[in-house]
């Protein structure tokens, strides 16, 4: 079965830095598109960035310039470079997994917490 695992996450002071990651693992023949998404408590899950097979990257306006989104097609997985970080990027940080264009069925990771805070 397919797991999406993501890690990373952790409290930093506004201006930090952080690192996340997310490894697919499990009969998974292709990924088409990997990607962030977020959900503060009470709010709707938003995209952050996502990335394609052939790179091409889609961020968020919110993120642009401080979030940098990477993947390793060899590992199955994605990275996302969160810097200049502020308070209101805490959330709940969630891997969505597209296996194809036109996939019928996405993978989402239990997700990882981050928090911004002084």
């Amino acid at each position: 079965q397919v797991q999406v695992v993501e890690s990373g996450g952790g409290l930093v002071q506004p201006g930090g830095s952080l690192r996340l990651s997310c490894v697919v693992s499990g009969r998974l023949l292709s990924i088409y598109s990997m990607g962030w998404y977020r959900q503060a408590p009470g709010k709707e899950r938003e995209l952050v960035a996502t990335i394609t097979s052939s790179e091409s990257t889609n961020y968020a306006d919110s993120v642009k310039g401080r979030f940098t989104i990477s993947r390793d097609n060899g590992k199955n997985a994605v990275y996302q470079q969160m810097n200049s970080l502020k308070p209101e990027d805490t959330a709940v940080y969630y891997c969505k997994v597209q296996p194809t264009r036109y996939a019928w069925t996405n993978y989402w990771g239990q997700g990882t917490q981050v928090t911004v805070s002084s």
